[in-house]
């Protein structure tokens, strides 16, 4: 059995962040993307747009934090997608490794129009986001 498009565009997500290659995140992210990250943290927020969502990346960066993400499973139809991960956030010296769930919404194109980003353990995660 063929592996389902929209699979194969989420491991190339994947791929992409590891590898910090945001043309390639860009171009399977819809115009209209939005991009929810949970908890009370300066990253917190909903994004909107594609230059919201990038605009994140950048937030991200002036941070001075990183993210990292071990794929354990991903899964996909022609209207959803969704990754089982490791999530290992650090700043500062500092590190929590947690159980990462990524919720997509794509559209007929198999691009990303809703993401969601859900962590085991809020807030830890925004103790050391603080």
């Amino acid at each position: 059995m063929a592996e389902h498009p929209n699979l194969q565009r989420l491991r190339l997500g994947y791929e992409a962040y590891a590898s910090g290659d945001l043309a390639t995140l860009r171009e399977l992210l819809a115009d209209d993307v939005g991009f929810h990250f949970l908890g009370h943290t300066p990253l917190s927020g909903d994004y909107q747009g594609l230059g919201g969502v990038l605009g994140y990346f950048e937030r991200l960066r002036e941070s001075v934090a990183s993210f990292t993400f071990e794929v354990h499973a991903l899964l996909a139809d022609d209207e959803h997608g969704v990754g089982l991960l490791t999530g290992t956030a650090e700043r500062a010296g500092r590190r929590v490794e947690q159980k990462v769930v990524h919720v997509f919404h794509l559209n007929a194109e198999g691009k990303v129009t809703d993401w969601w980003n859900f962590w085991e353990d809020q807030e830890a995660l925004d103790d050391l986001l603080a």
